[in-house]
């Protein structure tokens, strides 16, 4: 496997550093660290970013995260793993991460139920937090980025 081109946001300068600064304030708000990971896992499945996928799954790996919280992330909906707050936070991934798929992309209810566990500071680091996510797998996956061991030095 070869990727197209190295990735885009280390080779236009000051795009890796803005990416990252924009990633560090979002990490100040208050919402668990493991959340905002299982999030960008779960943004990453459904886009298909195998880059962010293994990178994720390794930092909650890191994080000390048990296997079935982590594999079963993609179907979270029917597993009992996962916290009422940490459900919120999926279901507002995965509706931000799929804007296309229905008229109103983020219904009330479920931003409703997402406020229910997080204050407004906290939403907005979701939010930034899964708009940043799906901006690493729209990055990796069009120029097909490799994922790898190297993914070590970024966790």
């Amino acid at each position: 496997m070869q990727p197209r081109i190295k990735n885009p946001a280390t080779n236009l300068p000051g795009v890796y550093e803005a990416i990252l600064a924009i990633h560090k304030a979002t990490e100040k708000a208050g919402v668990p660290g493991v959340t905002l990971e299982l999030v960008k896992l779960r943004a990453s499945q459904i886009n298909g970013c195998g880059v962010c996928v293994d990178l994720h799954a390794r930092t909650l790996r890191k994080l000390g995260e048990q296997a079935e919280r982590i594999v079963c992330v993609s179907a979270w909906r029917e597993t009992p793993y996962y916290s009422d707050a940490e459900r919120a936070a999926l279901a507002l991934g995965e509706a931000a991460s799929r804007l296309s798929d229905r008229a109103d992309p983020v219904p009330d209810e479920l931003w409703n139920e997402a406020a229910r566990h997080y204050n407004e500071s906290q939403l907005s680091a979701l939010v930034v937090s899964i708009g940043l996510i799906n901006l690493w797998n729209c990055l990796n996956a069009t120029t097909r980025q490799v994922s790898g061991e190297f993914l070590e030095q970024y966790i």
